[in-house]
C-alpha cells in the first residue's frame, strides 16, 4: 500500500514538473543577456556614451515583461546579416548564430532564410518595399495647378472680398446723392449686376464703365484697384516660382513607372532583404528592376547614402517603407511613393531553438495590444518638417492680412462718406422743407433702399396714368 502511494506521488510530481515546464514559467533566462544591434536612426542612435532610440525603448519594455538584464553591444562588421555561398552568416545574424550574442534587436526583416538560421519573434513592426524620390520627380501636374499659388483659405478670402466690394459699391451708389441725386425720376446706373461686373472687370485689369462719380464710390474703387494690383502681382510671382520648381522630365508613381524609364537611376541597399526580394521574384517588372541594378551597379552601401542621393535628385532609393517614412519626416523635399510591395515585419532574433523566444513574442504582442508600440513609433518618427517646402511659395491668408485690412478700411471709409453725403443733402432739404433732419433722412433712406422699382422715372409713370 505504501509502495503504491509512493508511485502515485512520483507520477504526480513528474506530470506537474512537465506541465510547469510547458507553460514556460520556468524558462531559463541568463542573468545578463548580450544584445547586438546596429546604428540606424531612429532605431539605435548614440547620445554621448549611451544608446537610445526605438529599439532601445522596445528592449527596455520587453526586458521588464520577460524579466532579464542585458548589455548592448554594436555589431562588429556593421551588417544586418547575409549568408554567403558557403552558408556562413555575417552581421548581427552571424553573431547570434556563433553564440557571440544572445539577442539581435534592430530593424531585422523576417525572412525564410533567417528563420532557418535563428529564432525570430513575432514582428514588432510591419513594413514593405517602396520608393523614395524628390517631390519634383514624383509629382505630376494636376488639372487645377493654376490655383496652387494661393491656398484654399486665401481663395475663399478673395471671393468674400470680391462680393463684399461689389455689395459696397451697390449700396454706396444708392445712398450717395452725388451718385444718384433724384431717386424719384433718375435711373441708378449701379445695379447689383453692374456692381458685380464692375468689380470683376477691375479684378482682371479691364475697365467696365460707367465709373462712380461720388467721392465715396471712388474711394471704394481705389481701394479695390490697389487690392487687385497687389493680388495679381503676388499670384503671378508665386505661379512663376512654382512652375520653375517642377520637373518636366519624368513622373514616377510606382515600380512599373520606374522600370519603364531610363532617365533617373535607382538602387537599393546592398546585401539587404530588399535586394533579395527583387532577385528571387518571378514578376517580370521586379526582375527588370533587379537586372538594371545589377547591370548599372547602382546599389548603395548604407541607408544614409541612399537618402543623400535621393535628395540630390535623379536617383530613386528603394527600401523599407518605414525607414523611408523617417527620411520623409526629416527632409521636406522627399516623398515616398504610395505603392508598397512585399509586406514583411521586423523581428527580434535569438539563437535557434531558444527556450524563451515564446516569452519575447508574448511580450511584443502585449506591448502592441496596449498601444505601446504605436506610441514609440509616433515618438521616434515625429516629423521635423514644419511646412511643405515644395508648396512654400503658396500664398497663405495671413500673408495678405495687410491687403485685406486696407480694403476693409476703404470700404468702411466709402460707406461713411456716402452716409455723410446723404446726411448733408438731407440737412439742406430739411431747411428748405421746414422739417427735421432725421425725418428727411429717414425718407431719403426709405426711398433709396425700398424694394420697389425706384429706377422707373416718375415722368413715365405720369404718362401711363394719362394714357389710362
Amino acid at each position: 500500500m505504501r509502495i503504491s502511494r509512493d508511485k502515485m506521488l512520483f507520477v504526480f510530481f513528474v506530470l506537474s514538473f512537465r506541465l510547469f515546464m510547458d507553460t514556460g514559467l520556468c524558462t531559463a533566462v541568463p542573468t545578463e543577456l548580450r544584445i547586438t544591434t546596429i546604428k540606424q536612426e531612429p532605431y539605435t542612435i548614440s547620445k554621448g556614451s549611451q544608446l537610445e532610440g526605438f529599439c532601445m525603448d522596445l528592449l527596455s519594455e520587453v526586458a521588464k515583461k520577460v524579466g532579464f538584464k542585458y548589455r548592448v553591444q554594436l555589431v562588429k562588421d556593421g551588417s544586418y546579416g547575409r549568408q554567403d555561398d558557403n552558408g556562413n552568416w555575417n552581421g548581427m545574424i552571424g553573431e547570434v548564430v556563433r553564440g557571440e550574442a544572445d539577442l539581435a534587436i534592430a530593424p531585422l526583416t523576417l525572412t525564410a532564410a533567417r528563420e532557418k538560421a535563428v529564432g525570430m519573434t513575432k514582428p514588432f513592426m510591419q513594413t514593405g518595399i517602396s520608393i523614395l524620390l524628390r517631390k519634383d520627380v514624383s509629382e505630376e501636374s494636376g488639372l487645377f495647378d493654376f490655383m496652387t499659388p494661393f491656398t484654399a483659405e486665401t481663395w475663399i478670402g478673395i471671393l468674400i472680398a470680391y462680393l463684399g466690394t461689389a455689395a459696397s459699391i451697390f449700396i454706396v451708389a444708392r445712398l450717395s446723392p452725388c451718385e444718384w441725386s433724384q431717386p424719384q425720376s433718375e435711373e441708378n446706373r449701379f445695379s447689383l449686376l453692374h456692381s458685380l461686373w464692375y468689380t470683376a472687370g477691375a479684378l482682371t485689369l479691364q475697365g467696365a464703365g460707367p465709373h462712380p462719380r461720388a467721392l465715396s464710390g471712388r474711394v471704394i474703387c481705389c481701394s479695390w484697384w490697389l487690392f487687385t494690383v497687389v493680388l495679381l502681382a503676388c499670384y503671378f510671382s508665386n505661379l512663376s516660382s512654382s512652375r520653375s520648381q517642377e520637373s518636366s522630365q519624368l513622373m514616377v508613381k510606382g515600380f512599373e513607372d520606374l522600370a519603364n524609364q531610363d532617365t533617373i537611376e535607382y538602387g537599393c541597399l546592398a546585401g539587404s532583404s530588399t535586394l533579395a526580394f527583387f532577385k528571387n521574384s518571378n514578376n517580370p517588372v521586379y526582375r527588370r528592376i533587379f537586372e538594371h541594378m545589377e547591370r548599372t551597379k547602382s546599389l548603395v552601401s548604407s541607408m544614409d547614402e541612399g537618402v543623400r542621393r535621393a535628395r540630390e535628385g535623379h536617383f530613386a532609393f528603394i527600401g523599407e517603407s518605414v525607414s523611408l517614412d523617417l527620411a520623409v519626416a526629416r527632409h521636406c523635399e522627399l516623398v515616398r511613393a504610395h505603392e508598397v510591395i512585399g509586406n514583411r515585419g521586423y523581428s527580434i532574433a535569438t539563437a535557434f531553438g531558444s527556450p524563451f523566444i515564446k516569452n519575447l513574442s508574448v511580450a511584443i504582442l502585449q506591448l502592441s495590444e496596449a498601444g505601446e508600440l504605436a506610441y514609440l513609433q509616433s515618438k521616434w518618427w515625429a516629423s521635423s518638417c514644419m511646412a511643405d517646402k515644395a508648396r512654400s511659395s503658396a500664398g497663405h491668408l495671413h500673408s495678405f492680412k495687410g491687403m485685406f485690412l486696407v480694403l476693409s478700411l476703404g470700404l468702411g471709409l466709402g460707406a461713411l462718406l456716402a452716409v455723410l453725403e446723404l446726411t448733408s443733402k438731407s440737412r439742406r432739404s430739411a431747411g428748405e422743407q421746414r422739417k427735421s433732419c432725421c425725418t428727411v433722412l429717414t425718407e431719403e433712406l426709405s426711398l433709396r433702399l425700398r424694394n420697389i422699382n425706384a429706377n422707373t422715372p416718375q415722368e413715365n409713370v405720369d404718362k401711363d396714368k394719362e394714357k389710362a
